[in-house]
């Protein structure tokens, strides 16, 4: 078994299910004691759960991260029970649809444009305003955002809100990456193309088809194929790539 985040703790947002679940059970693979933020209660807490009883050392926190101070409150129990953290993963976002559809601009009610500014955007500033004055006093540290292909080129099956948050997330990554680089602190960014996780079955299916029609390899990618990226880019492997935001996206949206 490898061993790269050997008594490391990382932290991950959305950790619940899906991306978030496959980044946490890669980390825990690899060694890494995982601080779990997610909004899902009950999920949440079965997951730490299960974790535990496989011997892995983590600590579940309920947390709606277009708040800071419940942000605060996460970093702060979950380094109290694990350790400082090296490693930060902005994974949590959300993708909010009306009857499968992603919302027109004319048509999209303000407080849903705020609350997905708030979850997939804020929230990353949050947790990074948080993590980092560790790792720069270590001069030690990896923080990997989530964005997507949608912040890089239209993509019809997304509404505005969304595209635009992942777009402020490659403009984070590389904003971060040249601020943090000289106390050698790396910033990267994956941007996933479709994904097959349970937020898919709220869209219809011939939308996910259409999909992977039109995606290189043919096909959807998987949440371990994100998250083998994720702990590329956390690994000492990466220790001299810094900036960047990699597609995980089969070749779909290429730009």
């Amino acid at each position: 078994m490898s061993s790269r985040f050997q008594d490391q703790t990382v932290i991950v947002t959305g950790a619940v299910g899906g991306i978030g679940s496959a980044i946490v059970d890669g980390f825990l693979a690899e060694g890494a004691r995982v601080g779990l933020v997610d909004f899902n209660s009950q999920a949440g807490q079965a997951y730490e759960q299960a974790l535990r009883k496989r011997g892995h050392d983590v600590c579940f926190v309920q947390t709606d991260v277009a708040h800071f101070d419940q942000c605060q409150a996460a970093y702060d129990r979950i380094t109290a029970e694990l350790g400082a953290a090296t490693i930060l993963v902005n994974n949590v976002g959300i993708s909010p649809k009306t009857s499968g559809r992603a919302l027109k601009v004319w048509e999209m009610p303000p407080a849903e444009w705020n609350n997905v500014v708030a979850v997939n955007l804020n929230s990353v500033f949050y947790m990074t305003r948080l993590a980092t004055p560790h790792m720069v006093q270590e001069r030690r540290g990896r923080v990997i955002n989530m964005s997507s292909v949608a912040g890089k080129a239209y993509c019809d099956i997304v509404a505005a809100h969304y595209a635009a948050t992942k777009a402020g997330l490659i403009g984070l990554t590389r904003h971060w990456a040249a601020e943090l680089g000289e106390h050698q602190v790396t910033v990267n960014g994956l941007a996933p193309g479709r994904i097959s996780t349970p937020l898919l079955k709220s869209v219809p299916q011939e939308i996910n088809d259409a999909v992977a029609a039109v995606t290189a390899l043919r096909r959807l990618g998987t949440p371990e194929e994100v998250a083998d990226a994720c702990l590329f880019f956390a690994s000492d492997q990466a220790r001299f790539v810094t900036g960047q935001v990699l597609d995980v996206a089969g070749g779909w949206l290429m730009t």
